[in-house]
C-alpha cells in the first residue's frame, strides 16, 4: 500500500477518483494529511470524505437496525428465517405478488428498504442483487380471477403462501409484513410496517414489486390505452379516464368499485366479494 506522502503527490482529481468515486478504502492518516493540505481542492476533498464516512456510519447502523428481529431469531436457534411481503393489494388491474426470501446470516445490503421508498432504478438493482445474494427467494402469484373470487386480503395470503412454498429450503421461521398466513405449520410472526423494519421482508418487498411491475409491462402490450405500463394499475385519474372511454379489460378486478361502476353493477354488491 502506498504512504501517505504518496499519495499526496497524486493530483486532487486522482484521489477524488479513487476514494470518492471508486470508494477504495481510505489510508490511515491522509485524511488529516488533506484536511491539513495547502491545495483548497485538496481540503475539499477532506470535507467530502468526512461526509462520505458519516454516511457509511449511519447507513451500517440502519442495516444494523433492520436486522434486529432477524438477530432475535438466529439467537434462539432459527437458521432459515423467511420475509414475505406482497405488492399489488391496491390496483384496479393485474395480479397481486407476493415475495419470499431467506437471507445470509448478517446480510447487509447498501440502500435495502421499504421498496415504496426506493425509485425504480434501485429497486431494480437491488432486486438483481438479492436473488445473487439470497440462500434462496421465489415468487407467488394469485391472478385476478382468485382475487374476485376470494376478495384481495385473502388472495394477498394465497400468493405469500405459494411464495414460501415455492423456496427451494424449508424456512423454519417466517417474518411476515403485517400479517400472519394461514394454513402453514412453519411459526411465523406478522410485523406491522415489516418491509421498513426487517431486512428479509424489505428483500420479499423488493421482488415481489419488481416481479409485478415487469408483469404489468407485459400486459401494457397486451391490453393497450389503460396506461398500464405507468400506472402499474393503480386508480389514478389516467387510469380512471381510460376505464370509462375503453371500459373494463378481462384483467381488470370485478369486486373493485370502480371497475363494478364501469360495468353497470351495483356497487353495493362489491361487499359479497369481502
Amino acid at each position: 500500500m502506498s504512504s501517505v506522502q504518496d499519495l499526496l503527490q497524486q493530483s486532487v482529481a486522482q484521489l477524488k477518483a479513487s476514494l470518492l468515486d471508486n470508494g477504495e478504502a481510505l489510508p490511515k492518516g491522509l485524511l488529516e494529511a488533506l484536511a491539513n493540505d495547502r491545495r483548497q481542492s485538496a481540503r475539499d476533498l477532506a470535507v467530502r470524505l468526512r461526509v462520505r464516512q458519516s454516511e457509511n456510519r449511519a447507513e451500517g447502523q440502519r442495516l444494523r437496525h433492520l436486522l434486529k428481529f432477524e438477530i432475535e431469531l438466529w439467537q434462539q436457534g432459527f437458521a432459515q428465517i423467511a420475509g414475505v411481503d406482497e405488492a399489488g393489494v391496491g390496483p384496479l388491474a393485474g395480479p397481486v405478488v407476493a415475495g419470499a426470501a431467506i437471507l445470509p446470516r448478517d446480510y447487509k445490503l447498501r440502500e435495502l428498504n421499504d421498496s415504496k421508498k426506493l425509485d425504480e432504478a434501485t429497486r431494480d438493482a437491488l432486486a438483481e442483487r438479492i436473488k445473487v445474494d439470497a440462500v434462496t427467494w421465489a415468487i407467488g402469484i394469485a391472478d385476478v380471477e382468485e382475487i374476485d373470487r376470494l376478495n384481495i386480503y385473502r388472495a394477498g395470503l394465497l400468493a405469500m403462501r405459494r411464495a414460501v412454498e415455492g423456496l427451494n429450503c424449508k424456512a423454519d421461521f417466517l417474518l411476515v409484513d403485517a400479517r400472519k398466513i394461514p394454513d402453514l405449520t412453519i411459526p411465523q410472526r406478522g410485523i406491522v410496517r415489516g418491509d421498513a423494519q426487517s431486512a428479509s421482508i424489505a428483500a420479499a418487498s423488493i421482488l415481489a414489486k419488481t416481479t409485478r411491475d415487469a408483469m404489468m409491462l407485459e400486459l401494457d402490450g397486451q391490453f393497450p390505452g389503460y396506461g398500464l405500463a405507468g400506472h402499474k394499475g393503480y386508480p389514478t385519474p389516467e387510469h380512471f379516464a381510460a376505464l370509462r372511454r375503453l371500459g373494463a379489460s378481462p384483467i381488470h378486478r370485478r369486486s373493485f368499485r370502480p371497475v363494478r361502476e364501469v360495468l353497470g353493477l351495483d356497487p353495493a354488491q362489491e361487499s359479497l366479494f369481502d
